[in-house]
């Protein structure tokens, strides 16, 4: 009876190691599993912050034309005022 214990015991050894080994898995794989939801997760929010970024980029390309421009008129006045301030004294 005593052998057979022993052995019935021997004989479940792997089995109980096979189950140690699936918990083991199954806990990596929910840790794997929450990583990827946590990258993606993050890929988004660095998704949207590209977007606005880009956003934000064209904005200031806009301005920064509107700028060269408005600073080209100045020129163009100053320059317009500068003749007809010669023109005065001229005079």
């Amino acid at each position: 009876m005593a052998k057979q214990a022993v052995a019935t015991r021997t004989d479940l050894d792997p089995i109980d190691r096979l189950e140690e080994k699936v918990r083991m898995l199954v806990g990596i794989v929910t840790q794997l599993r929450a990583d990827h939801a946590k990258a993606t997760e993050e890929n988004s929010r660095l998704a949207r912050e590209i977007d606005s970024l880009r956003a934000r980029l064209a904005e200031s390309e806009v301005e920064g034309t509107e700028l060269t421009a408005l600073r080209d008129e100045r020129d163009l006045i100053r320059s317009r005022v500068a003749e007809m301030l010669q023109q005065l004294e001229a005079i």
